[in-house]
Parts: C-alpha cells; structure tokens; sequence
C-alpha cells in the first residue's frame, strides 16, 4: 500500500513511537489523525505535521467509535492504523509490604495495552472490510505495538509484559480472519528506545541503557519505529507477524 494521499490514524499520536510515526507518514503524504488523551501535546503535534488530532481513550468503546467519526470526516475513510497507545508502570506482584499488587493495578495496565489495542483495530476493521479494494486487493494494514517484554519481562513488569504477550498472541488469529478482506495485521515488538519516559532520565543513566543493547548499542530513535511502520505498509506481503526492533537485546531478569 502507498502511504501517500491515504487516510491514516495513530494512536499514541501525541510523542514517542506514535508521535515519530505521525510525523513519517505525514512526511510521506498520508492524511493523518492523532488520537491520544494529551490534549496540549496532541494539537500541538497535529499543527506541526499537519494532521487532525482526537483526544481519545482508546479503552472507551464510545469515544473510539466517535473519533473514528470524526476523523473520517476530516479526511476519508482511514486505512492504515497504527496502534501506539500505551501505559507500563512498574509494579511486583508483592510489594515491599508484603502485600499482593491491587488487581486494578494490573487490569489498567492490560486494559489499555491489550483491550484498548483490540478496541481501535476491530471497530477500524469493521469499517473498512467492505471498502473499494485498492492496488493488489488490499482494504488495509493493522500494525500494533508489542514489546520485547511480551517476550523476556522483567521482574516488575508482570502487568506489562502479560498485555504485550497478549498483543503479540492476537497478531496471527486477527490476521487469518482479515485475510478475507485484504486488511493486513501486523505487531511490532520494540526494545530500548528513546521515548519521552527515557527521555526524564540523566545521559549517564541512558547511555548505560543503550550499552545493554548488542548492535548498534544505544536507544533506538523512535523515527527508527516509524520507518518500519513505513516498510510494512508498502510491503504487502508482511502479515500476521511480529518483528522484533531491538538490536538483538535479550532483556535480564532486572
């Protein structure tokens, strides 16, 4: 699929991996809407690249619903989708007090990374499963955010890593069925990158990061997410797999 004059949403859209996402395909002539609860930071990226912004919780069927409304209005009946959007705060199952994490604590967690993953890409699916078929007979690509810890979690990330399993564990069923419709699935499980949460740390503290990474050691930039984004989009025959972008970093157990 061509990336220029097409409809695109990126959730996360406002900074990190979605922010440098929205920016690619923006660059790229794709007509994109940002979704993301940031409000400030949202309207100020959409202005910057360009795009329409919807301030969206991405686990509220309701709003997703709405702002896939909204954002078809704006600019067409979307085709790519990028889900980006994402919380990991670290928690063990027993505190320091000995007590177990509040299940709420971890069902937040999954309900926005897993859940909200799956809320955006089946209501998106559904309205394009009987578009007019472009070039090749596709109707669209799916790409979500995973994460090396689906894959090794570390200790504190039992939350995190059990809702980017899940994200990677959907990737290939979702993508068997929208085979029919020539919407195509895809995850992309990062390591180490340079996001806004990295980006609060000391230089020390992140170059001691970046040497954990194999080849080449350092953080990964996020325009270095986006151009894989970009790669599978124009890359038809990418579907119903999970790519690891991580310099070939296996995480320790701490």
């Amino acid at each position: 699929m061509k990336v220029q004059g097409v409809a695109a949403i990126v959730t996360g859209g406002a900074s990190g991996l979605g922010g440098a996402t929205a920016a690619r395909l923006a660059r790229g002539g794709a007509k994109v809407t940002l979704f993301d609860l940031n409000e400030e930071l949202g309207q100020a990226h959409a202005e910057a690249i360009g795009g329409f912004f919807q301030r969206v919780d991405v686990a509220d069927e309701e709003a997703v619903e709405g702002a896939l409304d909204a954002a078809e209005a704006v600019n067409g009946k979307a085709r790519i989708l990028v889900n980006c959007a994402g919380v990991g705060p670290p928690a063990k199952v027993i505190g320091r007090d000995g007590r177990a994490i509040p299940l709420a604590d971890f069902s937040r967690i999954v309900t926005i990374n897993l859940l909200g993953t799956f809320n955006v890409l089946s209501k998106f699916a559904a309205r394009i499963q009987d578009a007019d078929p472009l070039v090749g007979g596709e109707r669209g690509v799916i790409i979500n955010t995973a994460s090396v810890a689906a894959f090794d979690g570390q200790i504190g990330q039992p939350a995190y890593a059990a809702s980017k399993a899940g994200v990677v564990g959907m990737t290939l069923p979702i993508a068997r069925e929208f085979a029919r419709y020539g919407i195509r699935v895809m995850t992309i499980a990062p390591g180490l990158f340079l996001t806004p949460i990295l980006a609060t740390l000391p230089q020390e503290s992140r170059d001691s990061l970046g040497k954990q990474v194999p080849f080449p050691s350092r953080l990964g930039d996020p325009d270095e997410y986006a151009q894989m984004v970009e790669a599978i989009v124009t890359n038809p025959m990418l579907n119903g797999e999970t790519i690891r972008l991580d310099g070939a970093i296996r995480m320790a157990p701490r």
